[in-house]
């Protein structure tokens, strides 16, 4: 069990069995509404406590699971995502749905954290591949349960759907997280087969930052605000694939065949971009990734609702330019701070996401129910996009945070008192 492939299998594993508790909430969306009369707007806003909780819960349990591992708190996550995802076959009231959503997401911030956390600690050498193939099982996953949860929605029940995947879930993430380990102080990286190395042209620090180190220099800002920036669009298509079918008239194979090969696009962005980072280097691989990002996102509302062939297309290709944050942010949060606190830091700095959420889930389906179209929402992502894009260029020509530089702001407070 002291593997480090061993132990990414597993902890990819536990992160395909989250997936759907994001990726496949969209299949959801219109049948709660017309069942229950709900507008878009409170609808989403359970979308949106759910990454809130996923995402602001992380630097709290990323801090633990650096001191004492994996296993305790991604099984307490199997209890948590099975009960809060299963639950929702049985809410009446809007505060019910958004209370266990909002508990599936605090078992998925255990499970994100944990098992991220863990492929930087057992692939130092090789944190974009190892992070990737991490995130694909979040962006990916969902593959395999979209045919399973269309097929529960048609021919049963949406409450169904929620019940039978959430057992499944819950029960898949406890078995998985009694075999995962952090590596000992014995642990040595393994080191590439002789005459197939690799120079990496990502930069790495040779100093390991705390939390509280990391939150005191520039850099970490840049990082948050390119975060926040660039997870908005691909969350709105997340949340809004099927509000997005039902407003523009498309065929319902439009959506069907949308979820299926979007999550598919998403895996593999997470594995190719990260790989390419490895190579290209962390900050020239955003800058081209976000930018082409902002295009697609204005593809989806010009071109993307004219078929659906075409909408399925934009959507895919949304996907492959999107899912890369989930493998270069963390990679790079690796590179920039050191691997010692690599969960407790990337959970702060994906905290971001939750922000992002707000804007991506209520606050576009508010903006939506005023206007009565998607434009604002989709040119104002793209826009982001784009600033995200010119912010990768200013990461590049930035040096590497410094300790003496954090150790410095906090001098300079003290003295000025």
């Amino acid at each position: 069990m002291n593997n480090p492939w061993f132990q990414l299998v597993f902890s990819l594993i536990s992160m395909v069995m989250i997936a759907n508790l994001q990726y496949s909430w969209t299949l959801f969306v219109n049948p709660i509404q017309d069942a229950n009369g709900w507008k878009l707007a409170e609808i989403q806003l359970a979308f949106t406590w759910f990454v809130l909780l996923q995402t602001w819960v992380q630097p709290l349990d990323g801090w633990f699971i650096d001191k004492i591992g994996p296993r305790k708190f991604i099984t307490a996550a199997g209890v948590l995502c099975g009960v809060g995802w299963g639950a929702l076959a049985f809410t009446t009231t809007l505060p019910q749905l958004y209370f266990f959503y909002s508990l599936a997401g605090i078992g998925a911030a255990f499970v994100y954290s944990g098992a991220i956390g863990s492929a930087l600690k057992w692939f130092p050498t090789r944190r974009g591949m190892a992070s990737g193939i991490i995130a694909a099982g979040f962006g990916g996953g969902t593959a395999l349960f979209m045919p399973i949860i269309r097929y529960l929605i048609g021919t049963h029940s949406y409450r169904t759907a929620f019940l039978v995947t959430g057992i499944i879930q819950g029960l898949v993430i406890t078995v998985v997280a009694q075999l995962l380990r952090h590596p000992g102080k014995e642990f040595v990286p393994p080191k590439p087969a002789p005459g197939r190395a690799v120079k990496p042209a990502a930069r790495r620090n040779t100093e390991s930052f705390t939390t509280a180190e990391m939150v005191r220099t520039p850099i970490f800002y840049l990082l948050y605000a390119m975060f926040v920036l660039i997870a908005t669009g691909g969350l709105v298509v997340t949340a809004n694939a099927g509000p997005l079918v039902k407003d523009w008239g498309l065929a319902a194979a439009a959506l069907a065949a949308a979820t299926t090969l979007s999550p598919i696009a998403n895996g593999a962005s997470r594995v190719s971009w990260g790989w390419i980072s490895d190579r290209l280097g962390r900050e020239t691989t955003m800058a081209v990734a976000f930018a082409i990002q902002s295009a697609c996102l204005v593809a989806v509302l010009t071109v993307g609702k004219t078929s659906p062939f075409m909408f399925t297309l934009t959507l895919v290709l949304t996907f492959f330019t999107w899912g890369e944050v989930y493998s270069l942010f963390p990679s790079t949060v690796g590179d920039y701070f050191g691997s010692r606190n690599a969960t407790s830091n990337y959970g702060v700095v994906y905290t971001a996401k939750g922000v992002a959420s707000i804007l991506a889930g209520y606050a576009a389906a508010l903006l939506h129910d005023r206007f009565g179209s998607w434009d604002a929402v989709f040119y104002g992502s793209a826009i982001m996009a784009a600033v995200a894009a010119v912010g990768a260029l200013i990461l590049r020509a930035a040096p590497l945070p410094k300790k003496a530089e954090a150790a410095g702001r906090v001098a300079a407070r003290v003295g000025a008192r």
